[in-house]
């Protein structure tokens, strides 16, 4: 059996750290453990993607088309996007902060103000304004690890091993404020 993790943004969200993170802990608790990232496009501000494979023995870090466990949406258009990978009920944990794609900027297209609606359809959404509690914070850049915190809620991984995989990954003068937001994903959703 494996766990399914998907998570989908827009460059320069920290998509590879966030998946770094999440990888680390699931490593050192001891599972076989496969990622990729798809950043190409992450210089323009365009759509980025990546996924996490969880389990004893995993050989791939592919994930096929309705097999998606989990998918955290840095961004909810790129979650929408992404959900086609999803299993029926999978958890969709998204971050409200939208950051509207250039057709949408330049008026081609219109911002779907339904997503949420049609998401629930299907899955299990957990939606927050991540960035917003980020900057109560101290910083926007921890919004990742709330959102990580809201996971981390889902997956048979203890805490510490959490806090070690950030405290790895982190600057050091971001430990204390990224434990915080940890924390507050970790004790603020079902």
């Amino acid at each position: 059996m494996s766990i399914n993790i998907l998570l989908a943004g827009v460059g320069g969200q920290g998509l590879v750290l966030t998946t770094k993170i999440i990888c680390e802990a699931a490593f050192k608790q001891g599972y076989d453990v496969k990622s990729n990232d798809v950043v190409g496009l992450s210089q323009r501000g365009g759509k980025v993607w990546g996924s996490v494979k969880i389990g004893e023995k995993i050989y791939s870090p592919n994930i096929l088309p309705g097999c998606g466990d989990f998918l955290i949406g840095l961004e909810p258009l790129e979650g929408l996007r992404l959900s086609y990978l999803m299993r029926e009920k999978g958890t969709i944990i998204l971050n409200k902060k939208i950051i509207p794609p250039v057709p949408v900027i330049f008026e081609k297209e219109i911002y779907p103000i339904n997503l949420y609606d049609s998401l629930k359809e299907k899955f299990n959404v957990i939606s927050i304004d991540a960035t917003q509690e980020g900057i109560k914070m101290g910083s926007e850049k921890v919004a990742n690890t709330i959102l990580i915190g809201m996971l981390a809620k889902k997956i048979d991984i203890p805490n510490d091993v959490w806090y070690l995989a950030i405290k790895e990954n982190v600057p050091t003068k971001f430990i204390d404020m990224n434990i915080k937001a940890f924390e507050f994903g970790l004790t603020n959703f079902r």
